[in-house]
Parts: C-alpha cells; sequence; structure tokens
C-alpha cells in the first residue's frame, strides 16, 4: 500500500453556463406552473400551549385562540400568507370571502422574518477517525 502511486487531484471544471436558458422579455409563461398542486391553507388563529395542557384536553373544551371575533382569517399557500377574508357558508359548507390581497411586498418582508427565525440547523459532526 504504501507503494501505491497517489491519486492526481486538480480542480474541478465546469462549463459556462452564462447566457443559457434566457426568458424572451414580456410576459412570462405561466401555463408552465398551472398544474402545480399547492396546499392552501385558512388559518383561523394560533395559541401555544405546554405539553401538560395539551393532554388534558378533553371533548368540549375551548382553546382560546389569539384572533378576535370579526377579525380576519389569514389564507395561506405553502405555508406564505396571500390573502385574507371573511368565513361565509355556501350551502351547508364553510367558505371563505377573500377581503384583502396582500401586497407583494408584504409578502416578500413575511418570508424574509420566518427566514430570519427558524433556526439553522447544523449536520452533526463526523465522528472521530478510529485508529
Amino acid at each position: 500500500m504504501a507503494d501505491d502511486p497517489k491519486p492526481e487531484v486538480k480542480p474541478a471544471e465546469f462549463p459556462d453556463l452564462a447566457g443559457t436558458g434566457n426568458v424572451p422579455p414580456g410576459k412570462p409563461n405561466l401555463d408552465l406552473v398551472k398544474d402545480i398542486q399547492v396546499s392552501l391553507t385558512v388559518e383561523l388563529g394560533r395559541t401555544e400551549m405546554v405539553i401538560q395542557d395539551i393532554l388534558e384536553l378533553t371533548p368540549g373544551k375551548v382553546i382560546e385562540l389569539d384572533r378576535l371575533a370579526g377579525e380576519p382569517l389569514d389564507i395561506l399557500v405553502n405555508g406564505t400568507l396571500l390573502a385574507r377574508g371573511e368565513v361565509v357558508v355556501v350551502d351547508e359548507n364553510f367558505g371563505v370571502r377573500l377581503t384583502s390581497i396582500v401586497d407583494p411586498a408584504e409578502r416578500v418582508g413575511a418570508l424574509k422574518a420566518a427566514d430570519a427565525e427558524s433556526p439553522v440547523v447544523s449536520p452533526p459532526a463526523a465522528a472521530p477517525a478510529k485508529k
């Protein structure tokens, strides 16, 4: 093993991708993404509880939320706030009437705030090599 030649090490070479995949100016083609499934959530409110309180939940127990009665509901797409609305009844089902669409700048601000709040998880350290 001591006589094995050392492998040749050289930097990786990547092709220049500049200028490839250019999209012509104008309106983007949304047809490419129209059939992508997303998750739409209507949020009535939130609260924080300790495990002990969760274990004591029983039918009939009331959980107080952080919203006032009559306050708009949040409508989220894949966890991102998109709009606000109010509860309506359609035939015998609940529905939501949109009352406002969130300004795109506000959506970007919410995304940045969420990124700042989310903890960064580092991969576990490698185990020391055995001798």
